[in-house]
């Protein structure tokens, strides 16, 4: 076999070499797809605020369903109120004794922009009939990551995800080890980016998005 690639002429060799390159190239890329079981269109449910299904094209809805972790997801809207997409909140946790309370940007209450008072909100008024909200870890988070969305856009699927931002948003990690320009606080949590797909560690006074979620699921 190799002495008849060898023998055969040089335009034919090129021939040869490039159609490799391009078999290697086609499957290299079908490797790196991210492993999604389910299509868009089965993987996520939409669920009321009440805690009630919904067709996938109807709406409002309050919180999805990733059926391939059987996690649920709060959902931010653009209304002024605690689920409003543009509000940051500092990574704080007494439980853990862990980080800086009321130092994130939220309108709804003066005192307290922090992840605790956060949760604690969302289990007092029960999302989608549920308690147990809390911040998800950095690997729960990481599996909403969508890296097919168009340029410019969160890396999510925003049609059950919409007022999502291009920003940080906190883990439930923490005592992460801060490098850098933030290497003078210590430690802090992970944040992971929609922008972009990346986590880092940031002090925990830091103001970021907040996406909660829950293991449990609507009755």
């Amino acid at each position: 076999m190799f002495r008849a690639y060898f023998n055969a002429p040089r335009r034919r060799r090129r021939a040869v070499v490039l159609m490799s390159l391009i078999c290697t190239i086609v499957v290299g890329a079908i490797l790196l797809q991210p492993s999604n079981p389910l299509p868009l269109e089965s993987r996520y449910q939409k669920w009321s605020l009440e805690g009630e299904p919904l067709a996938n094209w109807s709406g409002p809805w309050a919180c999805v369903e990733d059926q391939t972790t059987g996690l649920l997801w709060e959902v931010k809207t653009d209304a002024e109120n605690i689920r409003h997409g543009d509000w940051t909140y500092s990574w704080y946790s007494n439980t853990a004794s862990r980080g800086i309370p009321n130092q994130g940007d939220c309108y709804f209450e003066r005192d307290r922009c922090d992840t605790e008072d956060l949760i604690r909100r969302a289990n007092k008024e029960r999302w989608c009939g549920l308690d147990g909200w809390r911040l998800p870890s950095s690997k729960e988070l990481m599996s909403l990551l969508n890296f097919s969305v168009k340029p410019g856009r969160p890396k999510i699927t925003v049609e059950f995800f919409p007022h999502t931002q291009k920003a940080n948003y906190w883990t439930a990690d923490f005592n992460a080890r801060l490098t850098g320009v933030y290497a003078q606080f210590t430690v802090g949590a992970m944040a992971l980016s929609f922008g972009d797909g990346r986590q880092s560690a940031l002090p925990y006074q830091s103001a970021e998005f907040v996406r909660l979620v829950n293991s449990n699921q609507p009755k």
